[in-house]
């Protein structure tokens, strides 16, 4: 039998749950390597000779990469096969992992970080949609559900074993962990999924929309994570903002005349819980997900903790967003999302302000402690909002939803990087961000980085508390969203 027709629809059918643990390899590993690097740049920094900037973008290019290309290439597998660009994506990450693992600098590393995106990208693009086509709708819920768990086990897991391999294998070992994976998964779906599938009366992806989208991002992005360096009034900083306003005003318009737009931008004028669930989801994820990054180097450079110890601080607020979501999710059925959402977003923000007035010298156990309460908040957002989201479209706009809802959440983490990151520098300046991953050093530099050190408490205080007023916002977001869901 030929290898691209091993398996049939009917023997996919009936081996789903094994196609759902293969899928749900590529949901964990997204995540997995996103969480994982946060609590290793204060080892990766001074080897590489990063600046605190250049460290933000060694996690924000990752993000970036998944934004812009999210939804063209998911378009691209509907049309090419879903399976084929699983595959192509577990293979480009897996590559991209390696890159990583062999850099000389912080431009290669950076580069590295982006191909890791563009195969994080396919995996997550393509994973749900693979489930969703092989269990019949009965079962959907429950599968679709075990593939969410296994983003929050990633999230989960990176930063204990990204502490634990930094400590004791070398910063390197945190991407080299991906190579074993990705070859596992790469045989298991060459020998096992069905290759025939794809859908050739798909609509040709919007080429200039996403373009678009990509330009605004990246344009946007740039300055806002640079602009502590460069000066928010520097030539520079104001000609990217412009491009990003100007790129945004001609996506609108592009996305009005196509016939398949990258992003419906109806459903946000029509549908009210729609849009009010999405821009929620925005403004939680641009809140809360630079916490993990800018609370790793507050252990790890200003109270002087190990990357393993971080690591394992960093668990309590995934570990509990996992735990709680399922329950979140059953009891929103019962009362709705506007209650549970709203809530968690307020819940958001309160922890935010406890981790803002952290002293230096705080204890583990606050620490855990104000971290448990952004993931209680978030356990009672995540799952209630999206399926909020689902519910208040029609059966055929699901995907369409689905991918609005990816880009949202892509486009916040990786706004949140570059937002909150930049005001965590804002007191630095172009030398401090050299000396801040110095500070242990002696000589007569250390008094800088030190200064250093003290600077960027200062400015992660004013992270926290830029992240709580943009979960109030999200809240206020929210409550626009109605009473009751609205389901078709």
């Amino acid at each position: 039998m030929p290898l691209l027709s091993r398996i049939t629809d009917e023997d996919a059918h009936r081996r789903r749950w094994e196609l759902l643990a293969l899928t749900s390899i590529g949901a964990f590993m997204g995540p997995l390597d996103g969480s994982i690097v946060s609590v290793a740049l204060p080892v990766v920094s001074p080897d590489l000779h990063l600046s605190f900037a250049a460290s933000m973008w060694v996690q924000a290019a990752y993000l970036l990469a998944m934004a812009v290309l999210l939804i063209p290439l998911g378009r691209l597998a509907d049309q090419h096969g879903r399976v084929r660009f699983y595959l192509i994506g577990v293979a480009v990450f897996t590559a991209g992992s390696l890159l990583a693992a062999l850099s000389v600098n912080g431009a290669w590393l950076i580069l590295s970080r982006v191909i890791q995106g563009g195969g994080a990208a396919l995996m997550v693009a393509t994973s749900a949609a693979i489930v969703t086509a092989v269990f019949p709708p009965r079962e959907r819920g429950r599968a679709l559900g075990i593939n969410v768990m296994a983003v929050y086990i990633g999230l989960s897991i990176g930063p204990p074993l990204g502490g634990i391999l930094a400590d004791t294998l070398g910063w390197r070992s945190i991407f080299l962990i991906n190579l074993p994976i990705g070859l596992v998964v790469l045989v298991w779906g060459w020998m096992m999924l069905p290759r025939s599938e794809g859908a050739q009366d798909a609509p040709r992806v919007d080429f200039a929309g996403a373009t678009l989208l990509g330009a605004f991002l990246i344009s946007l992005l740039v300055p806002l994570t640079f602009a502590p360096e460069w000066g928010w009034a520097a030539p520079l900083t104001l000609a990217l903002l412009a491009l990003a306003a100007a790129s945004l005003a001609g996506f609108v318009v592009v996305e009005r005349r196509v016939d398949a737009p990258v992003l419906d931008l109806d459903l946000l004028v029509h549908n009210r819980l729609f849009a009010a669930a999405n821009t929620a989801a925005l403004l939680n994820y641009m809140a809360l997900y630079g916490i993990g990054l800018l609370t790793a180097i507050f252990l790890e450079i200003v109270q002087d903790r190990s990357a393993a110890l971080t690591g394992w601080l960093m668990l309590s607020q995934p570990l509990l967003m996992a735990a709680l979501s399922p329950f979140a999710g059953h009891l929103s059925d019962r009362v709705g999302s506007r209650v549970l959402a709203t809530g968690g977003m307020v819940t958001i923000a309160f922890g935010m302000v406890l981790l803002a007035a952290m002293s230096t010298t705080a204890s583990v156990w606050q620490v855990a402690a104000d971290l448990a309460v952004v993931g209680l908040g978030m356990a009672a957002f995540s799952a209630p909002n999206t399926s909020a989201i689902m519910g208040s479209v029609r059966r055929d706009q699901l995907s369409v939803a689905s991918a609005f809802l990816g880009t949202m959440r892509t486009a916040g983490m990786a706004l949140s990087v570059a937002l909150l990151g930049g005001i965590a520098a804002s007191s630095l300046g172009a030398a401090g961000g050299r000396l801040l991953f110095t500070h242990g050093h002696d000589g007569g530099a250390a008094g800088l980085a030190a200064q250093a050190v003290s600077g960027y408490a200062q400015g992660y205080r004013y992270a926290m508390i830029t992240g709580a007023v943009l979960a109030l916002v999200g809240a206020a977001v929210s409550l626009t969203r109605g009473a009751h869901d609205a389901r078709s």
